[in-house]
């Protein structure tokens, strides 16, 4: 089960597709690892564009302020539940994971390793805000990557994928971090701050009352 489909614009004359959307898409059909790997190098250490590359699709994604905004604070809010149930984590940003032998790479938004980090080589949690889609599908990316679950964020409601084989499933509780409540968790995503949402999640998870909602 995927986010639900919105097809992207198309230009006739060219075989690049143009998502009109928040976030600034550009699809390049027939793209080679190559061409993937050149575009990797043109941008170099900077965050932007994200890239996706699915056997000869590549997608290029300049984020906007709010999907920045939105895929920051579900990142600190997890950090804050970690925090408060002790379980260890490294963050890892919009790490590459990419393997040539199966045409497949991507960066999430964000993404997270929970216990001992250094000898992982895909992150255990990905975390994706979806404004649209219609695009790379990135679940198909990272489930024959290994990523043990995505979380895609569409239209405030956070959605876990849980790897099951070689297939994500929908499900409404997370494997990696059992316990948690979503629904909880993104209630304080739309908190006028960071520090606000942090702040708000804590109290909430302590049980106190919290003016963050």
């Amino acid at each position: 089960m995927l986010a639900p489909p919105i097809e992207p614009a198309t230009t006739p004359e060219s075989h690049v597709a143009i998502r009109p959307f928040h976030d600034d898409v550009v699809i390049i059909q027939g793209a080679t690892w190559d061409d993937y790997q050149r575009h990797l190098a043109l941008r170099g250490d900077g965050a932007t564009p994200r890239l996706t590359y699915l056997r000869g699709r590549l997608q290029l994604m300049a984020p906007s302020p709010e999907h920045e905004t939105i895929k920051s604070s579900i990142g600190r809010l997890v950090e804050v539940y970690c925090d408060h149930h002790g379980i260890e984590y490294t963050t890892f940003g919009s790490w590459t994971i990419a393997r040539k032998d199966l045409e497949r790479g991507a960066e999430p938004d964000e993404c997270y390793v929970f216990g001992p980090a250094r000898k992982a080589t895909v992150p255990d949690l990905a975390i994706e805000v979806v404004w649209s889609s219609g695009g790379v599908d990135k679940l198909d990316v990272y489930r024959l990557l290994g990523v043990r679950e995505v979380w895609y964020w569409v239209r405030g409601v956070i959605t876990p994928y849980v790897l099951v084989g070689e297939k994500y499933e929908a499900r409404t509780t997370s494997d990696v971090l059992a316990g948690i409540e979503l629904e909880l968790l993104a209630r304080f995503i739309d908190a006028p701050t960071t520090s606000a949402a942090r702040r708000g999640y804590r109290e909430a998870l302590s049980g106190r009352p919290s003016g963050a909602t």
